[in-house]
């Protein structure tokens, strides 16, 4: 969870600001942070408290995080799914429904707010106002799963600069930097390559 109005950074940049390459700072640094600051998600993408990652540099005691939740909390989809009782997999189904809002990305992570999974929780399917899929005009569409994600222009600007890499270690090389899996980043990278194609 990344707790309302806190600032947060991943590995990547910390290393950035330290003005040191990610392979030697992951090397001579990271251990001694990852043992003494949380990542704020169980997953491999470690993405933690700005404050809390400063305060260990300059070798003063971690500010503690809030402890009393908070509407505009964001919460990945493991947290989710375990407030709505259903699996990850399913919170993301429900995003691309319309069950769930579509929710932001930080450092690679779908994240939704706390209000809305709570929204979500009150009004479970075909239980009154808000249950179920949104009735209506549905308005326009997506053109394709990735419409509008920003990792895509990362994708089209890595396949302009790799000239002969094959896809996989490219994808490979993205999850590493952005986070994500490699499978998403192979997808991101084919609807990329695709986008740039002339429709015969």
């Amino acid at each position: 969870m990344i707790p309302h109005n806190r600032p947060v950074i991943n590995e990547r940049d910390i290393a950035k600001e330290a003005g040191m390459p990610i392979n030697t700072w992951r090397r001579q640094v990271a251990p001694g942070l990852r043992e003494h600051v949380s990542a704020l998600f169980d997953s491999r993408i470690r993405i933690y408290d700005r404050a809390q990652v400063r305060a260990h540099l300059d070798d003063r005691p971690l500010p503690e995080l809030p402890d009393t939740p908070h509407a505009d909390d964001l919460l990945d989809d493991e947290e989710a799914a375990a407030l709505l009782g259903v699996t990850p997999s399913t919170v993301r189904a429900y995003a691309t429904q319309g069950y769930l809002p579509a929710g932001t990305t930080v450092y690679g992570v779908r994240l939704w707010t706390r209000r809305s999974i709570q929204t979500r929780l009150d009004t479970p399917s075909r239980q009154g106002q808000g249950g179920g899929r949104p009735t209506g005009p549905s308005g326009p569409t997506k053109a394709h799963p990735y419409e509008g994600d920003p990792r895509l222009d990362l994708a089209a600007e890595a396949l302009t600069s790799a000239h002969d890499l094959p896809r996989t270690r490219l994808a490979q090389a993205l999850a590493d930097e952005h986070g994500g899996s490699t499978r998403t980043w192979e997808r991101l990278l084919a609807q990329a390559a695709s986008a740039r194609t002339p429709a015969q």
